[in-house]
């Protein structure tokens, strides 16, 4: 009674642990946008040596883009002799293999309709590599048909490799932001995630996560394997996971490429399902896993755990339960709850929804500012910079239902078609904003830009 009468009641006490454990379970990425805002961008010494590579590009029906992109791989400023380029042809039934081997790329072409996936292309792909050019790689860049190199992205990398660093990641940036609100946002999470999630863990001296392209991993990982063996349907997350679990460090250096997003929401909707189906599978195989990583104090082990861990759930789960307690409570006209209680629990539901729109919306104005050197934005469209502010929450909300159906759902690999043929010379053009040019942002944003 007496707890009654300071407001303490059931409904209130459960809102407080789910804020609460939200708070110190995610406290320390907003820690890590404090490390990379003092210490800028992570900085590595010069390499030693010119290590030799191949990369690797699992295409199926790319024709229109994956010339390209092995055009941006020759295009290094790097010596071109410890550069090669190999593409698999995944169940093509366009001209991709052929288009790959005028623009100077090593084509194999696979017809398995039974293994449909990534995992499986790399698995085959690394398997021929290694049968008929044995020893001949330090290690391998992982690349989708779509991307694009910057020239100075295999120098970059190479001083990750020659630190020591077995797998490695980069920085995505995106070649279609302008193109909708559904690719803005993308470009702008993707933009975020290199550069207030991985390079701070970088700085950091914890590991990094590989995320479905411009990622490196060394011949000796490959070779462990004879081919790739993590067959999930997010297998680069599987992967992360796998060395955070195992006290393998991935590193990161701020090599640029450009990645294709999609353009509309239903494309979207039916890849992050992929995704997030993909997240829950890791998720059940390695929690013991990564469990065990955190007992050893490995707080990468920690900051994967809380990567891959069902969020959204929770937040669902406080919503339902307040919604029940809502309902219920006003039926019983007083019986089972009063009325400041049922105001406390539409406050929470409210406040539930409105703190996780606030919390994307200070994320994107912090990402926009920091990164407004690298967006790429046509003149005519750079007001989509400052609408993507506020829709960058509304797309990230919707995880939510996305979450709740990837439980129940069967999803499957499905691909996601690329149209934007566009090579690096395009990338150049006038037509796009010139990087540093000052941009017309809301007042918290220009408060942010003036204090940093």
């Amino acid at each position: 009674m007496e707890f009654n009468r300071l407001g303490i009641t059931p409904i209130v006490v459960f809102n407080f642990i789910i804020w609460a454990f939200f708070t110190f379970a995610y406290l320390y990425q907003a820690l890590y946008i404090l490390v990379t805002w003092r210490r800028g961008e992570v900085k590595l010494p010069p390499a030693k040596k010119n290590h030799r590579y191949a990369f690797f590009i699992a295409a199926h029906n790319e024709e229109s883009v994956i010339a390209n992109l092995v055009r941006s791989i020759k295009e290094q400023d790097y010596p071109s002799e410890l550069i090669d380029v190999f593409v698999v042809a995944d169940a093509c039934t366009d001209r991709t293999a052929k288009e790959a081997r005028h623009a100077g790329a090593i084509v194999y072409e696979r017809n398995d309709l039974a293994r449909k996936g990534k995992s499986w292309v790399l698995d085959y792909g690394f398997d021929r590599i290694l049968n008929e050019y044995p020893d001949k790689y330090e290690a391998f860049f992982v690349f989708d048909a779509d991307n694009l190199l910057s020239p100075g992205y295999v120098t970059e990398m190479n001083k990750l490799f020659d630190q020591g660093f077995l797998v490695g990641t980069s920085y995505r940036n995106s070649k279609n932001f302008d193109s909708s609100w559904v690719s803005s946002a993308y470009a702008l999470w993707f933009l975020r995630e290199a550069k207030f999630l991985n390079n701070s863990r970088m700085l950091c001296g914890t590991g990094c996560a590989i995320s479905g392209s411009g990622w490196m991993v060394s011949a000796r990982i490959v070779q462990g394997m004879h081919g790739w063996d993590f067959h999930t349907l997010t297998e680069d997350i599987q992967f992360s996971t796998f060395c955070a679990a195992n006290g393998i460090r991935i590193g990161y250096a701020p090599a640029e490429f450009y990645d294709e997003q999609p353009l509309t929401f239903k494309a979207s909707w039916t890849q992050r399902m992929r995704w997030t189906k993909g997240f829950y599978q890791v998720f059940f195989s390695y929690v013991g896993d990564l469990v065990h990583g955190v007992r050893k104090k490995r707080f990468g082990a920690y900051d994967m755990l809380m990567t891959i861990a069902p969020g959204n759930i929770l937040t669902l789960v406080s919503a339902f339960v307040n919604s029940v307690y809502l309902v219920i409570g006003s039926l019983s006209h007083g019986f089972l709850a009063t009325q400041n209680e049922l105001s406390m629990a539409v406050g929470s539901l409210v406040m539930t929804f409105a703190s996780m729109y606030v919390t994307f919306f200070v994320l994107a104005v912090i990402t926009t500012v920091s990164e407004r050197k690298h967006i790429r934005c046509r003149k005519g469209r750079r007001w989509r910079i400052i609408t993507n502010l506020f829709t960058f929450p509304l797309f990230m909300m919707t995880y939510i239902p996305i979450n709740v159906a990837a439980l129940f759902m069967k999803v499957e690999w499905v691909p996601t078609k690329n149209t934007v043929s566009m090579s690096m010379e395009d990338m150049a053009e006038e037509q796009y904003a010139v990087p540093g040019e000052p941009l017309r942002l809301p007042v918290v944003a220009c408060l942010c830009q003036s204090n940093s």
